[in-house]
């Protein structure tokens, strides 16, 4: 067995020059003549994103890989040349990249981790089907066509309790049986991978990472529900995903994955990108169908819903790519091995380790930032920890002992969302954090509803007056006022999630907002 240096060129790793340091050390093996023996490749995101750019090495089978990071990118030559004398030497077991920084794969932030979405992420060649199917790829979808049992398939997933992993946590199972039972032979299958939440790159890191995986949930999905159309809609910020998502359905085309007659069955199934401008709420189903058919996004009344009459006015099951990922390993695993399933977050903030992280549902707050995440860099004291996005709220330090759940986060304040998970310390002004997602909701609403378009903007300007010490107590009072109208009369998530962190900071850190109120008009 070649060795292998498996080099991060996700949009993180490759912002700090993972791209470059894949090309030089390649163009340095070519150059030395050791392509025979070592081999340097691409692969998604290796995990903690804080350390990148990121180098993987698999020397010996036998022997445990070594992770680096922080590795200088601009002379591949020298890194060859250094790995190759330590493999002369035998001490590759020791060997450390010059300026690099040798990564503890015992570390509780890999080991508590529970790989089922991400497992051939940072492993595989995300431009290499071959790889993929190597690595089974593929497998779970010709099982279930040969099986040909959708009823089957439907029960399992309802079993399970999946439940939607882009944030509203609707049943998946139920979702899947509404559609099935539609008449008519015309479905779609839409993934949803407009992901916009600030500080969330859970999505992107799987369509980079491991975008097979994707196309099989969705395959096994159109199945299952009887669809022949699948569109994935992918916002246009993420080119890396976009371009690795093209190669990957033509892949799939060519080997017969995709197309018609899928593994010699009846399945017919083809799938389309479609690529969004960016708007925040084309996230929500209803206006992510409006700008699929080309029209403005803004969300539809429901019902009807979209399992009844989606886009193009055909039945339509909406997953995002969390959920969809989630199939194969599902369906591999059976019920009891698989268990309650994993959520994967991007743990960001002021943390010592942040990236991208899998963990099993029920790990509690306090185990994914302080010991997977290892606390604040600082060592000051953590104040709270920011869930779901716009949408999410905000949970103080003494409650991190809460599980990562729907019901228990929900309990809280706050939802699990889509995954984005931000972590503040004792310095952090929470009417400021406040105001930052309001301002971000009010930029990003599409106006259609009066409760949003207008309640948005009078919260953002209340927020404004506080942080400018010009409000008074019934200004507070008429924060949380309008919070509950906005919240209780808006047509969409975007309207209706929009104060969550104002009211979670509200109910966790008054004093903050207290401590803003000027003294003349306190008395």
């Amino acid at each position: 067995m070649k060795a292998c240096l498996r080099v991060c060129t996700a949009a993180s790793c490759r912002s700090r020059g993972g791209a470059s340091l894949q090309h030089s050390l390649s163009e340095a093996v070519a150059r030395a003549g050791l392509e025979h023996g070592l081999r340097v490749k691409g692969v998604g995101c290796l995990g903690p994103c804080s350390d990148g750019p990121l180098l993987a090495m698999d020397a010996d089978p036998k022997a445990q890989t070594q992770l680096y990071g922080s590795i200088p990118v601009a002379d591949g030559a020298q890194l060859v040349a250094s790995l190759m004398e330590a493999a002369a030497q035998h001490t590759l077991a020791h060997w450390c990249p010059a300026g690099g920084l040798r990564i503890d794969l015992n570390h509780p932030f890999f080991q508590l981790q529970r790989r089922l979405v991400l497992e051939h992420c940072g492993q595989i060649d995300p431009t290499s089907i071959e790889e993929a199917l190597a690595a089974g790829a593929y497998r779970q979808l010709e099982r279930v066509l040969q099986n040909n049992n959708p009823a089957a398939v439907i029960e399992q997933v309802r079993r399970s309790g999946l439940r939607g992993r882009g944030g509203a946590g609707y049943p998946t199972g139920l979702k899947w049986a509404a559609v099935a039972q539609m008449p008519g032979t015309e479905k779609v299958v839409v993934c949803n991978a407009d992901e916009g939440d600030p500080g969330a790159f859970m999505d992107r890191t799987v369509l980079e990472g491991d975008p097979h995986t994707v196309l099989e949930g969705m395959a096994i999905a159109a199945h299952t529900v009887g669809a022949s159309r699948g569109l994935i809609y992918v916002r246009a910020e993420y080119p890396l995903a976009i371009a690795r998502l093209r190669t990957a359905i033509a892949a799939a085309q060519g080997h017969g994955w995709l197309g018609t007659a899928i593994a010699g069955s009846r399945c017919n199934f083809d799938v389309e990108l479609r690529v969004g401008a960016g708007a925040y709420v084309c996230g929500e189903e209803t206006a992510l169908m409006q700008s699929i058919e080309g029209k403005r996004g803004m969300p539809r009344p429901r019902p009807p819903y979209p399992a009844e009459r989606g886009v193009f006015g055909l039945p339509t099951l909406i997953n995002n790519v969390e959920t969809f990922a989630n199939l194969p390993a599902l369906l591999r695993l059976g019920l009891e091995t698989y268990g309650r399933g994993t959520k994967v977050f991007s743990l960001t903030g002021h943390v010592r380790r942040s990236g991208v992280i899998e963990v099993p549902m029920g790990t509690s707050l306090r185990t994914v930032v302080e010991t997977m995440g290892g606390g604040t860099p600082a060592g000051r004291s953590i104040k709270a920890v920011q869930t779901g996005g716009p949408s999410g709220g905000c949970v103080p330090a003494h409650q991190l002992d809460t599980p990562v759940d729907y019901e228990s986060l929900q309990s809280l304040g706050t939802i699990m969302g889509s995954g984005g998970m931000v972590v503040m310390d004792d310095t952090t002004d929470m009417v400021d954090i406040a105001r930052f997602f309001m301002a971000f909701s009010r930029e990003e609403s599409c106006g259609k509803c009066v409760p949003c378009r207008a309640g948005t903007v009078q919260l953002d300007n209340l927020l404004e007056q506080i942080l400018d010490r010009r409000a008074t107590p019934e200004d507070l009072e008429q924060l949380e006022s309008l919070c509950r109208m906005v919240k209780d009369t808006s047509l969409c998530g975007l309207g209706q999630g929009a104060p969550r962190p104002v009211l979670s900071t509200l109910r966790h850190f008054r004093d903050d907002y207290l401590a803003r109120v000027s003294v003349e008009t306190r008395r």
